[in-house]
C-alpha cells in the first residue's frame, strides 16, 4: 500500500512539472515571437505568364537583385538595358502559383505572384508610377529602403537624393581642374560629400561640330613623380553610382554626370588623374584633382 502511494505522488509531481514546463515554454514563446502586422507586410502584385510570349516588367532603376521562387520561370535582365527585367515560363502549362522578386539600386524591394495564363493581359509593365506613392502601393507606408553593400551605411534612396540635388543646382563650384583640346572641354564642376560618400560633379563640353562619343572615364591615383625605369603604380578607383552619364555628347552641345564613390583621401606623394577616352577617336582629355580639392569638399547638409 506504501509502494502505491508513492508511485501516486510521483506521478501527480511529474504531471505537475510537466505542466509548469508547458506553461513556462508557452510564455517563453509569447515573449520571443509576435505575430506581423499587416501595415509591416509588403503585399505582391499580381503577375502573368506564359511559354510563348515574354512579359518584360521595367524598373525605375537599374536592378541589383532577382529571385524566382521556382524552376517554372525563367528571368534575367534585358541586354543593355539594367531597368528592365524580361520573364516567361520555363515549363508550358505549369499549375501551381509561384513568385519572383526584384531589388533595385536605389533600394526599393519589389515582389510579385506569378500564375500561368495562356494569354497574358499585360506584357509591358512600368513600376515607376507606383514606386513610394503612399498608401496606393504595394509596400508600407514606413517601410525602410534595401541597404546595399557597395554604397556602405548610406541608403541608396539619400545618394539619388543627393544626386539629383547636386545636378539641379548646376552650380559650378570649382575653378581650373578641366582639360580643353581638338573642340572638347573636360572639367569637373564640383566636389561634394554627405556621410561616407563622395560625389564628382562633371561637364563636357563639345565646342566642335563633330559628335563626341565616349568610351569610357577612368579615375585612377597615380604617383605624382615616377623615377626612370621604375613601374608606373596606379590604383583605379571606380564609381559606384553615375547620374545622367551619355555617351554621346553631340556637335554644340554640353552633357554633365554626377559620379558617386565611397570616401577615400589622397596622399601627398600621389594625384588622382581623370580620364577621358573617346570612342573611335582621339579626342581624348584629362585633369588632375588633388588631395586639398578633396579634403575641401562642400558638405551636402541636407537632402531632400
Amino acid at each position: 500500500m506504501k509502494q502505491l502511494l508513492l508511485i501516486a505522488a510521483f506521478v501527480a509531481a511529474s504531471t505537475s512539472i510537466k505542466a509548469q514546463n508547458n506553461l513556462s515554454s508557452e510564455n517563453q514563446n509569447n515573449v520571443i515571437s509576435k505575430e506581423i502586422s499587416n501595415d509591416r507586410i509588403i503585399p505582391p502584385y499580381n503577375l502573368e505568364v506564359t511559354f510563348d510570349k515574354t512579359v518584360h516588367v521595367i524598373f525605375p532603376t537599374a536592378v541589383k537583385y532577382i529571385d524566382l521562387g521556382s524552376a517554372n520561370l525563367i528571368a534575367g535582365k534585358a541586354e543593355a538595358a539594367e531597368n528592365v527585367v524580361r520573364i516567361k515560363a520555363a515549363v508550358n502549362g505549369f499549375e501551381n502559383e509561384t513568385n519572383f522578386s526584384v531589388i533595385t539600386d536605389e533600394g526599393s524591394f519589389y515582389s510579385f505572384n506569378v500564375k500561368y495564363a495562356n494569354e497574358p493581359q499585360k506584357l509591358n509593365i512600368e513600376m515607376k508610377d507606383f514606386i513610394h506613392d503612399g498608401s496606393t502601393v504595394n509596400r508600407p507606408n514606413n517601410s525602410m529602403d534595401i541597404y546595399l553593400s557597395e554604397l556602405a551605411n548610406e541608403s541608396p534612396k539619400v545618394v539619388n537624393l543627393a544626386m539629383k540635388s547636386i545636378y539641379k543646382k548646376n552650380k559650378k563650384e570649382i575653378k581650373n581642374i578641366e582639360s580643353k583640346r581638338f573642340g572638347i572641354q573636360f572639367l569637373l564642376k564640383g566636389i561634394f560629400i554627405h556621410n561616407d560618400m563622395l560625389y564628382f560633379h562633371t561637364e563636357i563640353k563639345n565646342l566642335s561640330n563633330v559628335s563626341f562619343d565616349v568610351n569610357f572615364i577612368r579615375w585612377k591615383i597615380v604617383d605624382k613623380k615616377v623615377a626612370k625605369r621604375t613601374a608606373i603604380q596606379e590604383t583605379v578607383i571606380e564609381p559606384v553610382r553615375a547620374s545622367h552619364f551619355v555617351t554621346k555628347i553631340q556637335g554644340r552641345s554640353s552633357e554633365r554626370t554626377v559620379f558617386v564613390m565611397n570616401k577615400f583621401t589622397i596622399p601627398d606623394d600621389k594625384k588622382l588623374v581623370v580620364e577621358l577616352f573617346e570612342k573611335n577617336g582621339g579626342r581624348h582629355q584629362q585633369f588632375v584633382i588633388g588631395n586639398d580639392d578633396i579634403i575641401q569638399a562642400d558638405v551636402i547638409a541636407k537632402v531632400k
